[in-house]
């Protein structure tokens, strides 16, 4: 596979997180790879979900190898991370639910053991600034990318890419917090996933240029608990009985994409003091 696109690059934006949680059960996760430039240089970052981080007795993260600059469909390299909490830098508010952990010492380790990695960066540019934002109409189309409920192509190493619209303008924080809601099928293993509004050159009014900006990140799905009652709840690693028995009525969560270079901003500035 020829990867010309920008939907393509997409497939190897995202990274597998397989772990084991303390109470002996296995989950699934999704992170995905930002590049952040900065005075200092430019850094890559893997970007998730707090709640996939906690809890976790071990985890592993799995990359589709490199070859002659190309992705070698279906060679799997997982990196082990034992002790796996302590590896990852937590957004500086316990509210934003958002851990990242630097790409190079990663590399290296596999560099170490004869691998190169194959992935696509998420440019943290394309978060919309303030005017960009108000630009947006309150209905957008979206596109994430991840393993729901686990799901994907085992033998190529391939996330799964759904599609849904925004569901609360983006422009406004909604509930006061810096997220907005999607109107898509949220599921466990959706956590982490990054979301786009992305509209080709094809379906653009009046034809105009293509439209791709990273909006955020999925962090919670909303279900019915009860009769008459809706409650938003972190979408699980493992498929939790709490959500997978509940009423999932696709409305999911999003962390804005602000928050992704805060986090980074945060880990960057603790590292040059």
């Amino acid at each position: 596979m020829e990867i010309n696109s920008i939907t393509k690059k997409l497939l190897f934006n995202t990274i597998r997180v397989d772990t084991e949680l303390e109470d002996g059960s296995e989950g699934s996760g999704t992170a995905f790879v930002v590049a952040h430039n900065h005075p200092r240089g430019t850094h890559n970052f893997i970007v998730t979900n707090r709640h996939l981080v906690d809890g976790v007795r071990r985890g592993g993260l799995v990359f589709t190898q490199k070859r002659n600059g190309q992705p070698a469909l279906g060679s799997r390299f997982q990196l082990n991370i034992e002790d796996f909490p302590h590896a990852w830098f937590m957004h500086p508010n316990p509210e934003v639910d958002l851990a990242i952990v630097p790409l190079r010492p990663l590399e290296q380790a596999a560099r170490e053991q004869g691998v190169e990695l194959y992935y696509h960066v998420i440019d943290s540019r394309l978060t919309p600034d303030a005017a960009t934002l108000r630009a947006l109409d309150a209905l957008e189309e979206v596109i994430f990318v991840g393993y729901p409920s686990g799901v994907w192509d085992e033998v190529n190493l391939l996330p799964i890419l759904r599609r849904g619209t925004t569901a609360t303008p983006i422009a406004l924080d909604f509930e006061g917090r810096p997220e907005f809601l999607i109107d898509a099928a949220v599921y466990p293993g959706s956590s982490g996933s990054p979301v786009f509004i992305y509209q080709p050159e094809t379906l653009r009014p009046g034809g105009g240029s293509r439209k791709f900006l990273f909006a955020g990140v999925v962090a919670a799905v909303f279900f019915r608990e009860e009769a008459n009652r809706l409650v938003a709840a972190p979408v699980p690693a493992n498929n939790s009985t709490l959500v997978m028995g509940s009423e999932m009525i696709d409305l999911g969560l999003v962390i804005k994409a602000q928050s992704v270079i805060e986090v980074i901003e945060a880990y960057l500035r603790r590292w040059a003091e």
